[in-house]
């Protein structure tokens, strides 16, 4: 009877159940005035009270909170309810809502047993009026509290189902926001991971080169100027091209060294730049027919070939490059191959963090999983082949689409199952 603590709809039921006490009682009380009679102020007074009794529980916040104050009052209220119906016939339809009180305030099982003593009550009631026991005197009560148990009870199972639906809608709506929060967690992680890729292959390389350009000339200052001066022009130009690298870097993340060449025109100037900056011979070699390739493709290989070549002049002190990118029909490949001190490629991959070896590039192992990660990301596959003392050969195959594997196949190519041999094979042949 808490207005506070019911439904919308179970409100507007409560307010109608109060109205049809009131109109019971004051129908009750007006054909006792009009029929007269000696039991006719009795009746008015105990219409009276039960309305006063009624209207005390709505009032009393312990009603429907509190189970001893609540059958206090439902006693009170059947008692003043009997002797109406003790002294006026009338009483008997104050029953049908007093079924649905009962109902509401008293567990199912006490809700039940109220709801028969009370249509049994009624029942007798009336027959004690009428001066007969007949059939017809229990229908009434009985089909009431039927119809009222039903009502109550189907009431109850809509609003318990209605209460799962919602926990199950609050459920789904806190896994779809968990689920968004987990999207913008891997999304957070995978940027991460490429702008960590991104600044490795371009920003740490070229400071790195920058660093070692500048102790070559540091060294060679005193005995050589011509020499420190031709390293300091070098780390100049790296530094342009650094700063170069971060301004493209922060507006679009593509290499510079593209900037709408060519894929080979790309690497060839690659390759120029790199033997400048490292003092080592680079040979650039295109393979096959060029063929369109989609837009991250170019990018991906042009940061490869940055961070193995970086590896092959910092770490690996070789003595030659040579870079060969092929169009193979169904798949471009690019190889890196150096004749350098090389590394152990097994050890390295067990290593999460240590030295790298020749390829480990800063002793943090990144390099080649950048390169990996970049490469995969793509569909494509990363194969490093090394030993120490053997120098190191990287190749990097990416699957063009079916459309240019399709031009790509009109041209004359490279077998199918060329990749890191035949690039060292030609490595060989140079040296």
């Amino acid at each position: 009877m808490n207005p506070r603590a019911l439904t919308p709809v179970l409100r507007v039921v409560n307010h109608c159940l109060h109205l049809l006490v009131a109109g019971l009682l004051a129908l009750a009380a007006a054909r006792a005035v009009h029929g007269g009679g000696p039991d006719a102020p009795r009746a008015v007074l105990a219409a009276l009270a039960a309305g006063a009794v009624y209207a005390a529980g709505p009032l009393t916040p312990a009603v429907g909170r509190r189970r001893a104050a609540t059958a206090l009052w439902l006693a009170a209220l059947g008692a003043v309810w009997l002797t109406l119906l003790a002294v006026s016939r009338d009483g008997v339809w104050l029953a049908f809502p007093l079924y649905f009180v009962q109902l509401h305030l008293l567990p199912r099982r006490a809700g039940l047993a109220a709801v028969l003593a009370t249509a049994l009550a009624a029942a007798g009631g009336f027959a004690l009026h009428q001066g007969t026991l007949e059939a017809a005197v229990f229908i009434g009560p009985v089909l009431g509290a039927a119809v009222a148990t039903a009502t109550v009870l189907g009431y109850q199972a809509l609003y318990r189902e209605s209460e799962q639906r919602r926990r199950l809608i609050d459920e789904l709506r806190a896994a779809r926001a968990d689920l968004a929060a987990a999207d913008h967690a891997a999304g957070v992680l995978a940027e991460r991971e490429r702008l960590a890729r991104e600044i490795h292959d371009t920003l740490a390389q070229g400071l790195s080169s920058i660093q070692l350009l500048l102790r070559a000339a540091e060294r060679a200052l005193p005995a050589d100027p011509a020499a420190a001066e031709r390293h300091v022009r070098v780390a100049r130009e790296a530094a342009q091209d650094n700063l170069a690298e971060a301004r493209r870097f922060v507006r679009e993340l593509a290499p510079p060294v593209l900037d709408g060449l060519p894929l080979a025109t790309a690497l060839e100037r690659l390759c120029t730049t790199s033997a400048e900056r490292y003092g080592l011979p680079v040979h650039f070699t295109l393979s096959g027919s060029p063929a369109p390739l989609p837009g991250p493709f170019e990018p991906a290989l042009v940061r490869v070939a940055q961070s193995a070549l970086a590896n092959a002049a910092q770490h690996a002190g070789a003595r030659q490059v040579e870079v060969t990118l092929s169009y193979m029909g169904a798949e471009v490949a690019l190889d890196v191959v150096d004749d350098g001190s090389g590394f152990d490629p097994a050890a390295v991959a067990d290593r999460s963090h240590g030295n790298g070896g020749s390829h480990g590039d800063d002793g943090g192992g990144f390099g080649l999983a950048a390169m990996r990660h970049r490469v995969q990301a793509l569909g494509g596959s990363l194969t490093v082949e090394s030993a120490p003392g053997q120098g190191t050969a990287v190749a990097a195959q990416l699957p063009l689409p079916a459309p240019a594997a399709h031009r790509g196949a009109t041209a004359p190519a490279e077998p199918a199952d060329r990749g890191v041999p035949a690039a060292r094979e030609a490595q060989e042949e140079r040296v």
